[in-house]
This record gives C-alpha cells, structure tokens and sequence, in this order.
C-alpha cells in the first residue's frame, strides 16, 4: 500500500505544494485531479523520489519506498526515439538492475500488456503517439513495481490508444497493483477510479470515492423543466421548499430543479407546477458530475486553466 501523507513543496515564492495527502491500497485506482498548475506532477516527482519533498514522507507498506517498488509512466515522453521499442525496453530494464533472461522475459510480458509486441523492432520515431504513451507505460512496468504513477498518460492521444491505455490499467489492478493516476479530464476519472483525490493550487479540495464526492454537491440530480409559458410568474421559493427540492433557479428561461432522488420527488415537482397553472413541454434530467463538484468547490470550471 502507499501512503503519502502531509506533502508540501516550494519553489522559490511558488507553493507547488502546500498540504496534500493521497494513498492506495492494492487493487485500486486512485485519481489524483485538479488543472493544469495544481501541483499534481510535483505531488507525483515526490512520491516516485525524484524530487525532495520540504515536507512529509511517503512510505510503502510502512516503510521508505525502494526504487523496485515504485513505477513511474511521465508526462513528458522518456523514450529514445532512434531506437527501437524492444531496444528501449532493454535500456530501462538494465537501469532497473535487470539482466539476462529476467530482462528479456520482462520486455516481453511488458510489450505484449501494452499490445506492442508485433512492433517490437520498429523505431519509436515511427510510431505514433498513442504507441508511444503505451510503450511510455510499458517502460514503468519492467521491474514489476507495487506502485504505479501515471502522470497524464493519455494526453494527445488519439480514442482508440486512450482505450488501450485503459484496458492495459485495468490489467494492472486485476493484478493487485496501486495506481495513482493524474489526469484533468473528468470523463477518465470517473471511467477508471475508485477514489479521487481533488486538488487546486497545491491544496486538497476533497477527497473520497465519487459518490462520496457527489454528496458534495447541494443536488446530485438535475432536472431541466421547459414551461409552456416561461414569462409567467414563479415563486422559486416555495417550490425550493418542497420535500426532496434541494434547488431551484431558472436559467435563460428553463426552470433547473436540484432533487434528492429523481423517481421519488419529480413527480411532486410537476404536480406542483400543475397546480399553479404551468404546463411543461420538455423535460430532460441529469447526473451530477465531477465538473459540478470542482465547480462548487474552486468556483470555476475545471478546463478554465
């Protein structure tokens, strides 16, 4: 299991890293979110060791972390790109004190996970960038770590590299392996993790399984309700006042609903409506997502960096 407690960090004046927290256990996915400049690469530099945190300590199973323990896919693409793949698998295998047989059995279980192994002789300047961020991850998974930091590992490539990406990680945690996986798109978060961590400038915001996270949220349902006569009159408060109605506002003209639970409290919303004269001629309700949870926690939007 990781454990990185307490982690902070400056660079000069810039507090990378002020207070963050984040662990894994086996078999599990843990997303570690926030924008671009929200110190997740520097949170992921002190966990993999390379860079020194100011504060904190990070320990696996109880103890410092040994260089076997721990792999690291980077944003920033470390590959040779003149040699080719397997030649590269060998390079990175060797800096991880693999030799002889050991080595060669590891770049061929690693090429085949990540679906490379009938390109294994073709150079990585001919590849394209989704094979690279695969090999990019193969690279991390020669020494068969316990740990797996993946910093952004989907970033440019194309959908069908980004779901071989994702096939490849849920693999790893069948296997029992701990990911912490970075990443600002929400959509991958929510695809792939069993717990995230939420951070902005260098602060953990939240932190929990996604339910968890949704409960956050003053409504974890939205309802979208398109009146027959919008210009008329409507006393959101006593409609906020309902049993189940966490929220209620119009917007551009469509009434918004914030409800506890769709099947039970809708029904009471038109009801309602009905009762004060309105007749509804749309209806469309929605999930609430982790864009609406970063929204009410930071007051903007995720991709606004």
């Amino acid at each position: 299991m990781l454990e990185a407690s307490h982690l902070k960090k400056s660079f000069g004046e810039l507090k990378a890293v002020e207070d963050v927290s984040i662990s894994a256990g086996p078999g599990e996915i843990v997303g570690l979110l926030g924008p671009n400049g929200a110190g997740k690469t520097t949170t992921v530099s002190m966990i993999a060791g390379l860079t020194v945190p100011d504060a904190g300590e990070v320990l696996v199973n109880g103890a410092p972390p040994r260089k076997q323990q721990i792999g690291l896919a980077p944003q920033d693409l470390a590959l040779y790109e003149e040699l080719p793949a397997r030649e590269n698998l060998r390079l990175f295998g060797a800096l991880y004190g693999l030799g002889g047989r050991a080595l060669d059995e590891a770049v061929k279980g690693a090429l085949e996970l990540v679906g490379l192994a009938g390109r294994a002789g073709g150079r990585v300047s001919h590849y394209s960038g989704g094979m690279k961020r695969r090999l990019n991850l193969a690279a991390a998974l020669l020494h068969d770590p316990q740990v797996l930091l993946l910093d952004e590992p989907t970033v440019g490539v194309d959908p069908q590299s980004r779901n071989a990406i994702f096939e490849n990680l849920l693999a790893l945690k069948a296997r029992g392996k701990s990911l912490i996986y970075t990443t600002h798109y929400m959509e991958e978060a929510e695809r792939l993790c069993d717990r995230l961590t939420i951070v902005d400038q260098g602060k953990v915001m939240a932190s929990g399984a996604p339910d968890e996270l949704y409960r956050l949220l003053p409504a974890a349902n939205l309802v979208s309700i398109d009146l027959e006569t919008p210009e008329r009159p409507l006393d959101l408060g006593e409609l906020s006042g309902k049993e189940g109605v966490r929220t209620a506002e119009r917007v551009n003209g469509v009434l918004k609903v914030g409800v506890t639970d769709l099947a039970r409290d809708v029904p009471g919303v038109l009801g309602w409506l009905t009762a004060h004269g309105h007749s509804c001629r749309h209806i469309a309700s929605e999930r609430a997502s982790l864009e609406s949870v970063f929204l009410m926690l930071t007051g903007r939007s995720l991709r606004d960096q």
